[in-house]
């Protein structure tokens, strides 16, 4: 059974993060955060992380902000504007707007992982985006890496 792979920074060092990757195998990062450039993300600022899973790993970055939420979506659920069920339909129909089957091939995501910043994947949108892509693919399993 093939797998999706996903994972959050927070609350792992960097020794943890970029074991479970390798214990994993992966060999595609492809972070999904809105911002991957702040000073919170410690190690896992875009060019460090680049830098990093090139050297540790072996591994490919690539950042797809066409699978992350809209700043408006994200913001209006972290100021509690909107609930997390409004948050998931939003989302949902954002991915639906912007086509996104169209250019996503499933065979680009083989040892691939999927990167946000929670460190739980129940209230994040990398966990839609990967049941999102399920549904549209046959024989796929979720993996969430913590």
């Amino acid at each position: 059974m093939n797998k999706i792979y996903t994972i959050g920074f927070t609350g792992k060092n960097a020794e943890a993060f970029f074991s479970l990757l390798e214990k994993n195998n992966i060999k595609l990062l492809i972070d999904v955060r809105l911002n991957n450039v702040s000073q919170l993300a410690a190690f896992s600022k875009k060019d460090d992380l680049k830098y990093f899973l090139r050297k540790i790993l072996n591994c490919e970055y690539a950042h797809r902000p066409d699978l992350a939420p809209t700043e408006k979506i994200l913001n209006d659920y972290k100021k509690d504007i909107i609930t997390w069920e409004t948050y998931v339909v939003e989302y949902i129909e954002l991915l639906n707007n912007r086509n996104i089957m169209s250019c996503i091939n499933d065979k680009e995501f083989a040892n691939a992982v999927f990167l946000c910043s929670e460190h739980d994947p129940k209230h994040c949108h990398r966990r839609l985006l990967a049941e999102y892509l399920q549904k549209r693919w046959n024989n796929y399993e979720i993996v969430h890496l913590k």
